[in-house]
């Protein structure tokens, strides 16, 4: 084991001979430093949904009804490119562990190249959702303004699937920061543009929920020029000669890239579309319960974004220590982040359920949908020790580079176990009188904790035996 070895945020690794709280609490404020940025560009990423639906919700119901359905069909579609470019987070920060430098700029180049052919993938679908539009039967107008926006949106996907892919070399690098200020200026860009496309302002047309996707196309493409002019300035970026290294595709790089990133986007990918299809389950039992349990998905979604962004912090720096060759400083990161996040899901625990009331009065304020709400909070409480614990250890395995079998853990416990057992609570009377929507959510708890626990085992025989591929490429 290398002792005193120090990395570029001046953190020194694997120290054994420090005591055992001293190594946990420096390795909690690196996580700290790492993942405070990805949880404000996370937020801020977030708050983009929030403005497009607020500005289109005031321009009328259809407009709001158009946007809202046009976010449903890309966010899946999205999220899973997001995974997709997110293994080039872990493969960059492995490569600087082991002081690899050459190796970075060819993965950041392919990682591009699989940037382009995505957003050429996902333009060609989202362009054509007319038949699914049609299935729906939707509204006409607001099946008009879902497919003008989707068609606006769609000139914006290549510049966000080009910044994903340049975050995956600046977080790679260890500077989250880079990416939380891009995306803070993303919002500052759209909020105001759409103010000026949606009602017509400074002499342009009013184009309603339409002119949202204008909105983020624009926003998008200005945040892309303004990271590539970053990243030729930078100084912590000029040693990497990002543009004078260019380079044709290599499919060596894009099949490592692939080989970890399908996972990931798939496991992100079916995550997102099962709490879609629980909404979906739920529309029978009315409005009021919908409503209800979409408010209690978005508080704990909003709680959710704290381990989720300690989560993406751990990726890199396990894949770092990896790297590196510190497994026992990995290991110790590892299992100590499991003890910090399992006493914040308690702390979150306990605020949701104590203040399920409150909580849910800022979303409504008719009585039926506050009762579900609060109802499904105090299950949204227990929810969270399972989805904190299921998260760390999911993105601890990614830092291990480890994500085909976890894939796997994920997908039969959210279409194994949830959706099954919740649709048999929610409707049947099979093991106990049908409960509705909070049958559901124990299934969801149910299907979680299935995920936790494998997940733990998986990590717990991991980082005792980290596999060749954990540093596959590393030492070549």
């Amino acid at each position: 084991m290398k002792p005193d070895i120090i990395d570029e945020n001046h953190q020194p690794l694997g120290n054994a001979n420090e005591p055992l709280l001293v190594r946990i609490k420096r390795e909690w404020l690196t996580l700290a430093i790492l993942g405070a940025p990805i949880l404000i560009g996370q937020l801020a990423q977030m708050s983009n949904g929030v403005v497009d639906t607020i500005m289109a919700g005031r321009a009328s119901a259809d407009d709001l009804t158009g946007v809202a359905i046009g976010n449903s069909l890309w966010a899946p579609l999205m999220l899973f490119m997001i995974g997709l470019l997110n293994a080039t987070q872990p493969i960059i920060s492995g490569y600087r562990g082991a002081n690899q430098k050459q190796k970075i700029v060819p993965v950041a180049w392919n990682a591009i190249y699989i940037a382009l052919a995505a957003a050429l993938i996902a333009i060609l679908l989202l362009i054509n959702v007319a038949p699914v539009l049609d299935l729906i039967q939707m509204g006409s107008n607001s099946a008009r303004i879902t497919i003008g926006y989707l068609k606006a949106f769609a000139w914006g996907i290549p510049a966000i699937l080009l910044v994903l892919s340049l975050r995956g070399l600046t977080d790679g690098l260890g500077h989250t920061k880079v990416f939380m200020i891009f995306s803070i200026l993303t919002v500052l860009i759209n909020a105001p543009l759409n103010y000026i496309l949606i009602y017509g302002k400074l002499g342009m047309p009013a184009l309603g929920g339409i002119g949202c996707g204008w909105a983020t196309a624009i926003a998008q493409w200005c945040s892309l020029l303004l990271f590539l002019t970053y990243l030729h300035f930078a100084p912590a970026f000029k040693n990497y000669h990002l543009w004078q290294l260019r380079m044709i595709p290599n499919l060596a790089i894009i099949r490592q890239i692939l080989s970890l990133g399908i996972p990931i986007g798939f496991t992100i990918f079916v995550e997102a579309t099962m709490f879609s299809l629980v909404a979906l389950l739920l529309a029978p039992l009315g409005t009021d319960v919908v409503a209800g349990h979409q408010i209690a998905l978005n508080v704990v979604s909003i709680f959710f974004m704290v381990p989720m962004s300690i989560g993406l912090a751990i990726t890199l720096r396990i894949s770092f220590l990896i790297g590196a060759e510190q497994p026992n400083t990995a290991r110790l990161v590892a299992r100590s982040t499991i003890l910090l996040v399992t006493l914040i899901s308690f702390c979150f625990a306990g605020l949701m359920y104590a203040f399920a009331g409150p909580i849910a009065s800022l979303y409504s304020t008719e009585v039926d949908v506050l009762q579900i709400a609060e109802l499904l909070l105090v299950y949204g409480a227990m929810f969270q020790i399972a989805d904190v614990l299921q998260v760390v250890c999911i993105s601890s395995l990614r830092g291990y580079k480890d994500t085909r079998i976890p894939m796997y853990i994920m997908l039969s416990s959210f279409w194994g176990i949830g959706i099954p057992l919740g649709y048999i609570l929610a409707f049947r009377d099979w093991l106990v009188p049908a409960m509705g929507a909070p049958g559901f959510w124990i299934g969801l708890i149910a299907g979680l904790s299935h995920a936790a626990f494998w997940l733990l085992i998986r990590l717990f025989l991991i980082s005792r035996h980290p596999p060749i591929t954990a540093s596959e490429g590393l030492k070549a």
